[in-house]
């Protein structure tokens, strides 16, 4: 427990209110030694650290300035929120994060009236925001009260639309509310967009002109190296419209920027607006993310997520790998594919490292379109692409797909468009939880008419079906695949297009078939060595495709079988809803096949390693194994014997 920081003020504080007892000097002693607290924890659990350091100082202002948890703090996606939580009675669970049975990585309401909404997804906070508002003028009641409304936003997300749908609506509705945006001109990944040029050109080089100072021609008022650079902000005034900024013609009062890492100017700032504000406020603030950790700040991503590591260096602490990534193997194939067609294109939604595609980037600049927070606009910008006659791989998170959902089905399914859709992240994640497990994405794609969709079973299986989309062209196609390590299976030299719909025999058996979709495969091998040791050997298929299905396969094992039980990463309505629709349609039934479906149960699972989340869902190889006794009937004898 040596290592740990020495941090008297902080042990002080059990609850925001007791940060009112502070002096501003001693505020600052506080956010060092929070600061040093949270880069402690995290280097115990591994998280998010660089958001989170980029906002020490601005929790503190906000939680020592307002009255917390009546008055609702939203941080957008929350990545940033470690702070808040040492905060807000959870300093003693802070070395759980991400953990089993510990805090989340994200806010959540379950987990503490602090967390007055729960981030999942990014440009959500303005909405939520002016929902407590209104909320709060309509005689709305929760336990905690009803005050102010402060949404904490990142530039990166502001490049979604959903925050300018929220910021229209809070101006016409003129309900008073605070949005902090948080600029640091580093989301995950580098912003993108005319919002961020925007951003950037709004305080020239430096955080620390007051732009309305800047206007008056009150640049005397700044240190010496800082004129400069407030004369052309000054400058850019007055070709502005009238009125200032973009902000205040959406209806909001305009205050900044202003440096994010510098409580004499936050505290003022944020005392003064919640004395005098009578309608939607935005406060920019300047923050660096990683600040104030060496290794952090000199990161490409700044620390945006790491494993456990070493506070002294740096150094991150992790397992060597015996087999490539599932998204490394993503990324490599679509390289090789890309080399032998000019025409194919990648689009991703400010995920290009997670994804993969920075390695495309890399290679095929002119052909890998980063379009930030915004899914709804890749899908349909990638829908255009494939009606200008390209190739377009767009590639997301299972569980960020889900945001463009309206546009899959409008403007690529109806019009038959030759989208590919390459579905990072499926199945459980780990220690990211519900908010990122992809569990959705086969039930709500195989459902619309004439799309194919894929699951790799490992990763020599997913550079096969990056040539199969790569080689389609008769309408939309999806493959997806897990976060983390393959099998660690032999790699084929290139990848082969597979016939449609067309799935393949593992091992031969008898009594039960076992029909996987996806890396579940695997375990069912497993399951399936165990069974041979109680003298069962079941038959093994790898399904490939939800849609179109094998029928011939499927309607032959059922056919050559007392059982058929199927294993998918997804929840109910997926692969196995499909398959048991072909056996109804078919009359199998009637013949008395014994049909079970494996598949994520009906809740959203916590946070934990992938294979505890997967032991919850009751899908690791002991799970099939003791679903196969059960469906022959062979548990029960098992049972009476011991």
């Amino acid at each position: 427990m040596t290592d740990r920081p020495d941090t008297p003020l902080l042990d002080r504080v059990n609850r925001p209110a007791d940060l009112k007892n502070f002096s501003d000097a001693e505020l600052v002693k506080l956010s060092h030694e929070l600061r040093a607290e949270t880069i402690s924890a995290v280097s115990e659990t591994g998280g998010h650290l660089g958001a989170g350091l980029g906002v020490v100082e601005l929790t503190v202002a906000i939680h020592s300035v307002f009255d917390t948890p009546k008055d609702k703090l939203i941080w957008d996606v929350s990545h940033q929120c470690y702070p808040h939580k040492i905060l807000t009675e959870r300093r003693d669970r802070i070395r759980t994060l991400r953990m089993k049975d510990g805090l989340s990585g994200f806010t959540k309401r379950s987990e503490s009236p602090y967390d007055p909404f729960g981030a999942a997804h990014s440009s959500t906070s303005i909405s939520a925001a002016l929902g407590f508002s209104v909320a709060r003028d309509l005689g709305g009641n929760v336990p905690e009260g009803l005050g102010d409304a402060i949404a904490v936003i990142g530039d990166g997300s502001m490049s979604a639309g959903m925050a300018y749908e929220a910021m229209n609506n809070a101006g016409h509705l003129k309900k008073r509310m605070f949005v902090i945006l948080n600029d640091n001109e580093m989301s995950i990944a580098p912003p993108v967009g005319a919002m961020s040029t925007y951003l950037s050109r709004l305080y020239a080089e430096e955080p620390f002109q007051d732009f309305k100072a800047a206007a008056k021609g009150a640049v005397s008022m700044l240190p010496g190296p800082f004129r400069e650079g407030a004369k052309r902000a000054k400058d850019m005034l007055k070709g502005m419209a009238v009125g200032g900024t973009l902000f205040e013609q959406l209806g909001f009062s305009y205050l900044g920027p202003i440096d994010g890492h510098d409580l004499n100017q936050l505290l003022p700032v944020l005392r003064t607006v919640k004395a005098r504000a009578t309608g939607p406020v935005l406060i920019h603030v300047i923050t660096k993310k990683g600040k104030g950790y060496g290794p952090a700040e000199a990161a490409r991503d700044k620390g945006h997520a790491t494993a456990k590591f070493n506070v002294l260096t740096g150094e991150q602490k992790k397992a060597p790998s015996n087999a490539p990534s599932y998204t490394r193997v993503f990324a490599d194939s679509l390289i090789a594919e890309a080399a032998k067609d000019d025409k194919i294109c990648a689009v991703t939604a400010a995920m290009p490292d997670g994804t993969g595609l920075n390695l495309f980037a890399e290679r095929y600049p002119s052909r890998c379109f980063d379009v930030g927070i915004a899914e709804q606009h890749g899908v349909t910008f990638s829908a255009g692409l494939a009606a200008g006659g390209m190739k377009p791989f767009c590639t997301m998170y299972s569980t960020f797909l889900q945001r463009g959902y309206d546009q899959v089905v409008h403007d690529v399914a109806i019009q038959r468009l030759p989208v590919r859709f390459a579905i990072d992240r499926a199945g459980l994640v780990g220690a990211d939880g519900a908010t990122h497990a992809g569990a959705f994405d086969v039930a709500f794609l195989a459902n619309l008419p004439d799309f194919v969709v894929m699951a790799a079973a490992d990763e020599a299986e997913l550079v096969h079906m990056v040539a199969t989309a790569a080689a389609y062209d008769d309408g939309p196609i999806a493959f997806r695949f897990p976060r983390g390590e393959g099998a660690g299976v032999t790699m084929p030299e290139r990848g082969e297009p597979l016939e449609i719909g067309k799935g393949r025999i593992i091992a031969e058996g008898k009594r039960v078939a076992l029909l996987s979709f996806g890396t579940r495969l695997s375990e069912v091998e497993k399951a399936a060595e165990a069974l041979r040791a109680k003298g069962i050997t079941p038959t093994i298929a790898d399904a490939r495709f939800a849609k179109p299905l094998d029928r011939k396969m499927i309607l032959s094992l059922a056919a050559d079988h007392e059982a058929l039980i199927t294993i998918e990463e997804g929840a109910v309505g997926g692969f196995g809803s499909h398959v048991a629709q072909l056996l109804a349609d078919e009359g199998v039934f009637d013949a008395g096949l014994k049909y079970r479906s494996m598949v994520l149960p009906d809740i959203f699972i916590d946070q934990a390693s992938p294979a505890d989340m997967y032991a919850v869902a009751g899908m690791n190889a002991e799970h099939i194994e003791a679903k196969v006794l059960d469906v022959l009937g062979i548990a029960s004898i098992g049972a009476q014997r011991a």
